[in-house]
This record gives C-alpha cells, structure tokens and sequence, in this order.
C-alpha cells in the first residue's frame, strides 16, 4: 500500500468534506461527521479531517501503482465543490 497525504489551507474544510462524503455515498462506503470523514473507495481509501483553518486529507492505494490516480479523483472532486477559491495541494509522502 503507498500513502500520501496533503494539508489545504482553507476556512471551509468542513463543508468540502461533508459534501464529498454526501456525494459518493450513494457508491461508496463512507463514514462522516462534520469533522471528519473515510471514504472506501475501489483504488484505496480517503480520509480527511477538517479543522477552523485548513482540510487534512490522507489517500491510500491499495496498489502503488495506483496513487496518482487515486490522488487525482480525490483532488479534482474538491476543487469542483471549492470552485469559489483556488485551493494549493502539496502532496507529501504519508510520514
């Protein structure tokens, strides 16, 4: 398994995680409070966490060779519901 792991400054790390929850819920298994949420998804799984700054979000493929893609889904589906602002993405190795 091969992990990322990325910290998005933001005041509405909540509400992009709720709605990202809602939205592949109807697929996906997920768990979600306003705070937090896991997401089972068939590349590996997302979990994110928000806070009154910024949107913690950690990925883990189930094969490495599926990272990138797995980042991807995950980082285009928050820009589309974050369309208001343009968020920055440093995605570092899971430590």
């Amino acid at each position: 398994m091969s992990s990322r792991q990325a910290i998005i400054s933001t005041e509405y790390g909540s509400r992009y995680l709720q709605q990202l929850s809602k939205h592949w819920a109807h697929k996906f298994e997920t768990e979600a409070t306003p705070v937090s949420a896991k997401i089972a998804l068939p590349l590996g799984d997302a979990r994110l966490r928000a806070d009154d700054g910024s949107l913690h979000i950690e990925i883990t493929a189930h094969k490495s060779e599926d990272l990138s893609v797995l980042q991807d889904v995950v980082q285009t589906h928050i820009e589309r519901f974050a369309f208001r602002e343009t968020l920055e993405f440093d995605w570092q190795p899971q430590t």
